[in-house]
């Protein structure tokens, strides 16, 4: 494994964060939050336009961990959409043979996750396609008109959760529960929300650093002060390390090791406790404004909450990686 990025893949995240700093600014964002859309059509097309669809398609020429610096971006702006969704459901149906590949590269057709286990899915609404990856059931692609929706209401306001009653006959079964693929995408999908929320730790250790530097007291900037000095360094070093995390378990599935079952374990499990103590440090680092709905601190501290307990909590990932090492 390189331990440094690719100028590829430096140039994908920077198209990624150039696209979504034109069409999701903080503006819309807001706007977003207080309306009643669960999914924002033109940030959404604006990255499928990109090419970012069939990434975990096998012939693409790009793995998970290409997928995770993206999704890594989408989690630094707060993207709207159900990009973990769309991203393993290309990579279900053209690993099965089923379904209509093409339409869900370019975006053409909406899917979204829906973790054994729970009922509940990101940009319900909006989907044309639920991915159902149950390790005990197997993989399911159902159809939205097989499935009944009800809105609720969450913590995370730019992805709208949603509660999806689901037979268990609908829909076209992709992969059975013993077949290997039914397990990596499960691990996958881990991987691909520890990357988002090491996006928005990123992202609001970088607003407290910017913020410490403008806001002025007794004459200074704030950032001068030794206390928040150390708060802000202690927020850096619990990022930085555990970007470590999430690349090394991106690697491991892209290379099928035998330890990428736990590496995804951890890594969601870390990324999201890091995840919310990021945003909890932030907002002690903004003081006031920190709490106010117009600053938008709120909405990454939101997301937070919301990966922390989208597809299990971090106790329960340490608790299978603990016995996936046989301890």
């Amino acid at each position: 494994m390189h331990f440094h990025l690719t100028e590829e893949q430096k140039a994908i995240q920077d198209a990624v964060r150039g696209t979504l700093a034109d069409s999701w600014p903080i503006e819309r964002i807001h706007a977003f939050a207080d309306g009643d859309e669960d999914f924002d059509r033109a940030s959404w097309h604006a990255l499928m336009a990109l090419g970012l669809g069939g990434m975990l398609a096998p012939d693409s020429g790009m793995g998970l961990l290409d997928a995770a610096l993206v999704c890594e971006v989408a989690g630094e702006a707060a993207a709207a959409g159900p990009l973990i969704g769309q991203l393993l459901a290309v990579a279900a149906v053209v690993a099965s043979g089923k379904g209509d590949a093409e339409a869900l590269a370019s975006g053409a057709q909406v899917a979204t996750l829906l973790h054994g286990g729970s009922d509940y899915a990101p940009s319900a609404r909006a989907a044309d396609l639920f991915l159902i990856v149950d390790r005990a059931k197997g993989v399911r692609l159902v159809p939205a008109a097989d499935v009944t929706i009800e809105p609720v209401k969450a913590a995370d306001r730019t992805r709208p959760m949603s509660k999806v009653s689901t037979p268990d006959d609908a829909g076209e079964t992709l992969f059975a529960a013993t077949d290997p693929m039914t397990a990596r995408l499960a691990d996958a999908a881990l991987v691909l929300v520890a990357a988002d929320a090491l996006g928005g730790a990123q992202k609001v250790t970088d607003m407290s650093v910017a913020y410490a530097k403008e806001r002025e007291q007794f004459g200074q900037p704030i950032g001068r002060f030794q206390a928040l000095k150390h708060q802000l360094a202690h927020m850096a070093l619990a990022v930085e390390p555990a970007r470590a995390l999430v690349w090394y378990a991106a690697y491991a599935w892209d290379a099928e090791l035998p330890d990428a079952p736990r590496a995804a374990a951890m890594a969601k499990a870390h990324l999201c406790d890091t995840y919310i103590q990021t945003t909890r440090a932030a907002v002690a680092a903004h003081g006031g404004i920190g709490y106010t709905w117009e600053y938008g601190l709120n909405y990454w501290f939101r997301r937070a909450m919301a990966d922390r307990a989208w597809l299990g909590s971090p106790a329960e990932h340490r608790a299978r990686a603990a016995t996936l090492a046989g301890w």
